[in-house]
């Protein structure tokens, strides 16, 4: 099954409690696709500048990412830095340079625009109207993702965005925000009146809740004895999701819920270290073997 992921590709400085560490890659595509490749072929659509490393080019293709998408346009990368509390769940941005990224206008290659499985990393509502747009066919599964940014200045084109998709990424803030609900499960059941059928709702360190039709579900993340660096976490989630769901021939209740926990169980690996560093370092069995821990710590039975 072809997956399309269209968003962001960055150069990214991160400071930590323990390190400060710069140019690296980064971007909502970026870690999505890493992931995603782990389970099945991946397709990019995302736009960088001139300046833009080499070797992060030659780090996404060595995992077969097709990067055919890939505008390289005259102008700089987009480029985002953040500094991380000592709780390293709070980072405030320090900078962003948006550049070439600030006029990005997808262009699905015509090879992916009757793919099957299609996810709209972190951009305005326009830009993934704009992408949805490009293809030709109804996707077997359609996921987006979102800010608070969108949600505040964005509202109308969010609504349009909601009521053409199978399931919305968001975290616990943005579900609350978009909704005035405090409570997450009643939040995920009004953003389904949107439209998506499935609301996945990250909540962090405490994992993630998933409100769909066919049945909610609950998954902790996999417990870390340290955070390097969260960067990306919630990308390579999604990631982790897709993938495993293009990997298979339907998303069914059981897939979904396999695919959350192995989104979890991916993301736990980006935190490990800084950019794609983590899972630089791990294959498809070392994500399986976290997988079976993951299942193990929830076993109530046998």
């Amino acid at each position: 099954m072809s997956l399309l992921v269209v968003g962001s590709i960055g150069i990214d400085t991160v400071e930590t409690p323990a390190s400060r560490r710069e140019n690296l890659l980064g971007g909502s595509a970026a870690y999505f696709a890493y992931a995603a490749s782990f389970f099945s072929k991946v397709a990019l659509v995302g736009v960088v500048g001139k300046d833009f490393p080499e070797e992060h080019k030659q780090l996404l293709k060595s995992r077969e990412i097709d990067l055919s998408g890939l505008e390289i346009s005259e102008g700089d990368t987009f480029r985002w830095t953040g500094k991380y509390h000592e709780n390293m769940n709070d980072r405030d941005t320090l900078e962003v340079a948006l550049n070439v990224l600030g006029t990005f206008d997808p262009k699905v290659p015509a090879a992916y625009v009757d793919c099957d499985y299609v996810f709209l990393a972190n951009a305005s509502p326009a830009v993934q109207l704009k992408t949805l747009a490009q293809i030709k066919k109804r996707p077997a599964f359609v996921a987006a993702d979102t800010m608070n940014l969108w949600i505040e200045i964005a509202r109308h084109d969010l609504d349009a965005l909601l009521s053409r998709i199978d399931a919305i990424v968001m975290n616990d803030g943005e579900a609350r925000q978009y909704t005035d609900e405090r409570e997450l499960l009643r939040a995920g059941r009004k953003i389904q009146e949107k439209g998506p059928g499935t609301v996945i709702i990250k909540k962090g360190e405490h994992g993630a809740l998933v409100v769909s039709r066919n049945g909610n579900f609950s998954i902790p993340a996999y417990p870390l004895e340290e955070v390097i660096d969260p960067t990306g976490a919630g990308d390579t989630f999604a990631g982790g999701i897709m993938g495993y769901l293009a990997s298979g021939k339907a998303v069914t209740k059981e897939s979904l819920r396999r695919a959350v926990a192995y989104g979890s169980v991916v993301a736990s690996f980006t935190c490990q270290d800084f950019s794609l560093g983590g899972l630089q370092k791990i294959d498809r069995a070392a994500i399986d073997a976290r997988y079976r821990e993951l299942l193990d710590m929830v076993r109530i039975d046998g």
